[in-house]
């Protein structure tokens, strides 16, 4: 969300979205490190902990994303960005391709590779993107407030 759509929802929904946004970006970066550490050692433990840190990736997730939703499409709608909203759909795919990911976890152990790897890639870079996208449409000095 850009500041310009962020100021003006309700203070507190700002400071929720703030403080969770960037949480879910933590958990499935390390989710990605855990499943290709598990590719390139076969210890089923990190392939476990790939598995726990999607599961809470995706708890943590949908918060800001409903705060996006009511703030991006319903409060704001007319003076939201472009990018805001590309930023929303990017996040909601990521969490769409999460949630298949979770699945793919809760398989047989060995199961897991390579698709499991592939989609945390997948979620990793849609969140990346609309990281980058909304850190574009900033106005020059004015990165560190979302």
């Amino acid at each position: 969300m850009s500041s310009r759509v962020a100021s003006r929802g309700s203070v507190m929904a700002n400071a929720i979205y703030g403080l969770l946004n960037p949480i879910p970006f933590g958990f499935f970066v390390a989710a990605l490190v855990f499943d290709i550490t598990y590719a390139r050692t076969g210890v089923v433990q990190w392939g476990k902990g790939a598995a726990w840190l999607i599961v809470i990736g995706l708890l943590f997730a949908v918060i800001p994303r409903l705060v996006n939703l009511v703030q991006v499409w319903i409060t704001s709608r007319r003076t939201a960005l472009r990018a805001d909203r590309l930023d929303f759909w990017l996040n909601l795919a990521a969490i769409v391709v999460a949630i298949i990911n979770a699945f793919v976890h809760s398989r047989d152990a060995y199961a897991v590779i390579p698709t499991g790897v592939w989609l945390s890639v997948c979620t990793v870079i849609l969140l990346a993107i609309g990281r980058v996208i909304i850190a574009a449409q900033a106005p020059a000095g004015d990165f560190g407030h979302e």
